[in-house]
């Protein structure tokens, strides 16, 4: 049995409470059905009439997965990109080679069965056909674990990264099998040791997003750490003067922190500047933090796959969606993952050994669910980091130096794309002058300069854009809205009547005529025009 071809090619995981017709046409995706099913048989040398079924398996934000079904009892997973998904080609190259590369190294990925990087081929799409891997994602069974499985789990996470990062690579950029990467773009990939693989343009979203996906500027390979600080800031920089125009910021619920004006593009071009006139000075004095690794660009809960059952030990059995995957020097890469670092708790920063407390069962249910909550966000954290420290050492040296955030944030906000502001930039600049001396070890006289009057403008501005962002994320959160607005399908309703009633709230409180006639222009939940920000996919 075979779903429908709408619902195969259309979106159906989630809906958005705004833009909602906008993500959905970005998501969907059409291709021949009966071509990728007689894919998916060869690929394991079966006939397409041994073909059971085909349905959707997942959703993400790149890409759509569907499981074949084929009569002996086997599945093949089929990945196809959305149309959206950029740097074509480069992007299903790129995973493919990185996967194959971490299964020679002993890292549990799935089985690549076959792939195509562009759409000529009977489905009329890019594909990657691989494993089905059986057992459920660690997302799944993780309320379920106790501590110390918990534990063991981080461990072997941890251990998985100390064996990617086991051995530096002679550049930066993303990794490619040198056939594939011949084809478009013949002598760039500098070769590893085995050379079926080598080292060509960086894959990451930033870099080729929009119009800059057709903008002839250095994606890497990168020669040094200092060339792969500046690479994606030379881009948005070529990217401004050939594109830029005055914008309001993206973000609406940040608008009212500019006056509701329009930003220049120029003055980020000058921040940019700014930023590559001390990229030197930002790459650590330890020439072994300077080296080039590789390590999965998402690791969290939903991309690992377990063997559990209750009673069991908890085995990782497989890393997924390796999309995107950038090699890059040490101090650039290294962090907590995101779902599971818990840096704005106290208890976390001080790296204290994590406890419940002592009086937890004379609490009501609410605060002993809490209590737990925090004990196991603080469990997480700890057990990762001390991990780290034992199997990874490296690593461990990167996100623990002092000036680790700093060079992380320059290095983030200085490759963004530009969507309408350039103060977070400016403040992470304005914070290195201050920490100029423990940069660069002194003796280096300092090239950026801000006067008082700009020091005190853009220390107001932060404050107000950050309490902006803590209003914005507290609304979401009230309503459990995810990025870009997403929710799921059966929360749409409810959602998009929660912002209703907030922006009648907040229309009434309003003092003016003007003011409200902000507030419904600028409402951060309504839909907008966002091509003057996407410019278009290439």
């Amino acid at each position: 049995m075979t779903e429908s071809q709408n619902d195969l090619y259309d979106y159906t995981s989630g809906r958005w409470v705004y833009n909602d017709a906008l993500h959905h046409k970005e998501q969907k995706v059409a291709f021949d059905v009966d071509g990728l099913r007689r894919l998916a048989a060869e690929s394991v040398n079966q006939s397409p009439m041994d073909v059971v079924s085909i349905s959707k398996l997942a959703e993400g934000g790149f890409n759509r997965t569907f499981v074949v079904a084929l009569r002996d009892g086997r599945q093949v997973v089929a990945r196809v990109p959305y149309p959206m998904t950029v740097p074509n080609y480069y992007a299903v190259a790129s995973e493919v080679a990185t996967i194959e590369y971490q299964r020679s190294c002993g890292i549990p990925v799935p089985e690549i069965y076959g792939y195509s990087a562009d759409s000529d081929n009977v489905a009329g799409t890019p594909y990657i056909l691989m494993e089905f891997v059986h057992g459920p994602k660690l997302s799944d069974v993780w309320p379920s674990l106790g501590d110390e499985e918990v534990i063991s789990v981080l461990r072997q996470l941890t251990q998985l990264e100390s064996r990617m990062m086991s051995q530096p690579f002679p550049a930066g950029g993303s990794l490619y099998f040198t056939k594939d990467l011949e084809k478009v773009a013949s002598g760039l990939g500098v070769p590893l040791e085995d050379k079926r693989f080598c080292v060509g343009p960086d894959t990451k979203l930033a870099l080729w997003y929009g119009r800059r996906a057709g903008l002839d500027v250095n994606r890497g390979p990168y020669h040094s750490a200092e060339a792969a600080l500046a690479a994606a800031a030379q881009k948005e920089i070529a990217y401004l003067k050939h594109f830029g125009k005055p914008l309001l910021p993206l973000r609406r619920e940040r608008r009212p922190s500019y006056k509701y004006q329009q930003q220049s593009p120029l003055d980020h071009v000058e921040n940019l500047e700014r930023y590559l006139s001390i990229t030197s000075s930002l790459v650590p004095r330890d020439p072994a933090l300077s080296r080039f690794y590789i390590r999965h660009p998402d690791l969290q809960p939903n991309n690992i796959f377990v063997s559990w059952s209750p009673g069991s030990d908890c085995k990782i059995v497989s890393l997924f969606d390796w999309q995107h995957t950038s090699i890059l020097p040490m101090f650039l890469l290294a962090g907590i993952p995101q779902r599971l670092q818990n840096h704005a708790d106290g208890t976390s920063q001080s790296m204290t050994p994590p406890s419940r407390p002592e009086n937890l069962d004379e609490m009501g249910e609410a605060q002993r669910d809490g209590e737990e909550y925090r004990y196991r966000c603080r469990l997480v954290h700890y057990h990762y980091v001390i991990s780290t420290m034992e199997c990874n050492p490296l690593h461990y040296a990167a996100f623990t130096d002092r000036l680790y955030a700093l060079r992380g944030r320059l290095f983030l906000h200085a490759g963004g794309p530009w969507e309408g502001e350039t103060s977070d930039l400016k403040a992470a600049l304005i914070q290195a002058t201050n920490k100029w001396e423990e940069l660069t070890g002194g003796g280096v006289p300092c090239p950026l300069e801000f006067d008082a009057k700009d020091l005190d403008e853009t220390a107001v501005l932060d404050k107000e854009l950050s309490e902006a962002t803590q209003g914005f994320e507290f609304l979401q959160s009230r309503c459990g809205v995810g990025e870009e607005g997403w929710v799921p399908a059966e929360d749409y309703e409810g959602a998009v009547a929660f912002f209703k009633k907030w922006k009648e709230k907040a229309l009434m409180g309003a003092e003016s005529a003007k003011e409200r006639e902000e507030i419904k222009a600028h409402w951060p939940w309504d839909d907008m025009d966002e091509e003057m920000y996407i410019n278009d996919w290439c």
